[in-house]
């Protein structure tokens, strides 16, 4: 089940499109939106009111006893510890993935994303996983997060200046994208920059696949 912790629909339908094609028939995925809470997750506020929501829909998911993995579809990764505490099937957060994929052979990497109030959050995140010291930083684009992902052209536009940036100006040898709602852009990312480009959303299939494998 592939958990959406904001309100969007339409952006559940497009991270669980993204999360068949990565997945491929091996198994089914449910893609679930959070019942209260804002559209877009733009600031630490809102990520700490998505958690509960988070931990409410993955428990519902295991009470029904057709589910074998959780995945959590926010960056910010909320409720995934807790869920992680009390699913008893793996639980993967959609950041937790990327950043550990984007550093799993040593190489430095930044982040690329729409949102400025969690930047912080996320070179929280990026240290809680210890990874710190591969982390070239962020670099963020111009532009609201509402207006941006409204308009999907200058979303990837803003979005490629911003990952060419952490490889120029920072020396990222490979960049996350940083957001479940960009995940459409990242896909389109790959193929556009002259390095590797971590979508978060495959990235976090494939650690559950390793996870249901193992």
């Amino acid at each position: 089940m592939l958990i959406n912790p904001n309100t969007s629909t339409a952006t559940t339908a497009m991270m669980t499109a993204i999360a068949r094609r990565a997945l491929g028939p091996a198994l089914p995925v449910r893609g679930v939106t959070a019942a209260r809470g804002p559209g877009m997750l733009t600031d630490p506020a809102a990520l700490r009111a998505a958690a509960p929501e988070v931990l409410a829909a993955g428990l519902r998911a295991t009470a029904e006893g057709d589910c074998a993995a959780l995945l959590v579809a926010a960056f910010g990764d909320p409720g995934v510890e807790e869920l992680r505490a009390a699913a008893g099937i793996p639980v993967v957060g959609l950041g937790e993935a990327a950043l550990r994929e984007a550093a799993a052979e040593g190489l430095p990497f930044g982040v690329a994303t729409t949102t400025p109030l969690l930047a912080d959050a996320i070179a929280d995140r990026v240290t809680a996983l210890g990874l710190a010291d591969r982390y070239t930083g962020i670099r963020l684009t111009a532009g609201a997060p509402e207006r941006l992902s409204a308009d999907p052209a200058l979303l990837l536009d803003r979005l490629e200046r911003a990952v060419r940036a952490c490889a120029d100006r920072d020396g990222a040898r490979s960049v996350v994208i940083g957001g479940g709602p960009l995940g459409e852009a990242a896909e389109h990312l790959r193929d556009r920059c002259g390095l590797p480009v971590v979508a978060p959303v495959p990235a976090a299939i494939r650690a559950i696949t390793r996870l249901l494998t193992a």
